[in-house]
């Protein structure tokens, strides 16, 4: 049973598809890929979740619209990976509901093979990401 959104089951896919460092070199593509913070978000990090455990500064926006969720990501540009990660969740898992989110498994980047090319820090602050994700997701 596929329990990820067709978005993200794709993304998934062409990550496995790639092999050592094309990966790295697919992660760093979707850093380019995410989108500024929306003129209304600008400068209101304190209204955003901020991720904790993440080394990076990661703050996130959940918006709730007809029972759909899109995120915002605010992640400095020094931090390439972050940003790929984040933008794979926010292009994978944008217009989901909740129950599409929380059904994602915690660990569903090892299907990427993101271990083989980022440091077990790395892989703990993407799971941190989808952690606040899921919980943002249930509270918006």
């Amino acid at each position: 049973m596929n329990v990820l959104p067709l978005r993200l089951q794709e993304i998934v896919e062409d990550f496995s598809y790639c092999e050592g460092q094309e990966k790295l070199e697919l992660l760093l593509e979707y850093a380019e890929k995410l989108p500024p913070l929306p003129a209304w978000l600008q400068g209101k990090q304190g209204e955003m979740d901020q991720v904790h455990e993440c080394m990076t500064p990661v703050f996130i926006y959940p918006e709730k619209q007809d029972g759909r969720l899109h995120f915002h990501f605010d992640i400095p540009p020094e931090a390439p990976t972050v940003r790929g990660f984040a933008a794979v969740l926010q292009e994978g898992l944008d217009g989901s509901t909740v129950d599409e989110i929380t059904a994602v498994p915690d660990m569903f980047h090892l299907q990427m093979g993101l271990q083989q090319v980022l440091s077990g820090q790395r892989l703990n602050g993407i799971s941190a990401m989808l952690s606040h994700i899921k919980t943002l997701a249930t509270t918006a």
